[in-house]
């Protein structure tokens, strides 16, 4: 298969993530270049190309045929993210998928077969894996620093849909993909299976604390069945056991906070800003029961520059990745293995649920 040589020409799906992150993280590495915007309003895509000075589609399979197009991101809402994956596919194009990268870990296993077999390069937005204090963990963890992990727990508590008042939208809806599974738990899984290996076994506990929320267009309040509280209880292969809360409305909630034990040290890595989910992350290890010291970011896992949006620079770093990938013509991790995994999880977590079950994952 030939591969088209840098900058990579990519077009970006979806206006909102797509647009605020996406675009301004591909023009921030030499290795890909933005030519196109798609949406389905084309009110919307027509100026939103003008401003960003590349050609704008509301067609997406005008898009796909266009010359000056070599590979796609998907920054969609989740509902039509594996359908426009799969259509990109079928036209030879590599993609970058946003997660959860489908519905249902059927969807995404279709997803991975499908790249297999027209020997197309995936990768999936799981920036924590770029981001420089838990790439500096993972070296931690992998350095064996913990001795034998006996308990991991992840708290991630945000207040961003704690107001009633907060209009109803996709994210309320299960079937959609909203709720705080899709939303946090799939980065949860995957930064979770990346430090401690695959996951063997999981107990979930979902709610939905704030039931109906008012349309945006008339004001009557409108159901919402998408979870925004999940507690729960993950067993890795290799014998450690991890809680996670996840919560999208917790007033003045702590942000996120994952502490792990072992036998002989303690490391917690965190941050209390909700504004920003990259920047403010500190580090601390206490070894063989001492003290916890703040470990300094390591210059080499650093962003050569700062940005008042902390999520443009691990978005880059990973989309210089996939860039790389395809110019060679290679694997990308994370992919749509790890993408897939992550799915498993979320999808047994969901049954897990419903069942008041342990759900175990083969």
């Amino acid at each position: 298969m030939t591969f088209p040589a840098p900058p990579l020409r990519v077009a970006v799906a979806g206006l909102g993530f797509g647009r605020k992150v996406i675009v301004p993280a591909l023009r921030a590495t030499a290795s890909t270049t933005v030519t196109a915007l798609w949406h389905p309003d084309r009110q919307k895509v027509t100026a939103a190309a003008q401003a960003e000075e590349v050609q704008g589609f509301c067609e997406f399979s005008a898009l796909l045929d266009s010359d000056h197009v070599d590979a796609v991101v998907i920054a969609t809402p989740p509902m039509v993210r594996a359908d426009l994956a799969r259509q990109a596919m079928e036209a030879g194009k590599p993609v970058f998928l946003e997660k959860p990268v489908a519905l249902s870990a059927a969807e995404a296993r279709q997803l991975r077969i499908q790249a297999l077999q027209n020997q197309l390069v995936c990768g999936v937005d799981f920036e924590y894996r770029a981001v420089p204090l838990f790439q500096q963990l993972a070296g931690l963890v992998q350095q064996g620093v913990l001795g034998q992990p006996w308990l991991v727990k992840l708290d991630w508590l945000m207040g961003s849909r704690a107001d009633p008042g907060r209009p109803w939208s996709w994210y309320a809806r299960r079937d959609q993909g909203g709720g705080v599974v899709g939303a946090l738990g799939v980065h949860a899984f995957d930064l979770l299976a990346w430090l401690f290996g695959p996951v063997v076994s999981v107990q979930a506990k979902l709610s939905t604390a704030i039931t109906a929320r008012p349309d945006p267009a008339s004001g009557w309040l409108r159901n919402c069945d998408a979870e925004d509280v999940a507690l729960i209880q993950l067993t890795f292969a290799r014998g450690a056991v991890a809680q996670v809360n996840l919560s999208s409305v917790t007033r003045n909630g702590r942000g996120m906070w994952l502490e792990l034990y072992g036998s002989d040290a303690q490391v917690v890595l965190g941050s209390s800003n909700q504004k920003d989910y990259v920047h403010g992350f500190t580090l601390q290890v206490a070894r063989h029961g001492g003290p916890l010291e703040t470990r300094a970011e390591e210059t080499t896992h650093g962003f050569a520059r700062p940005w008042s949006d902390g999520r443009i620079a691990p978005v880059s770093r990973l989309l210089d990745e996939w860039a790389a990938a395809v110019g060679e013509g290679r694997p990308m991790v994370p992919g749509l293995a790890e993408g897939l995994a992550s799915q498993v999880v979320a999808d047994a977590v969901r049954k897990a649920s419903a069942t008041a079950m342990a759900v175990e994952i083969a």
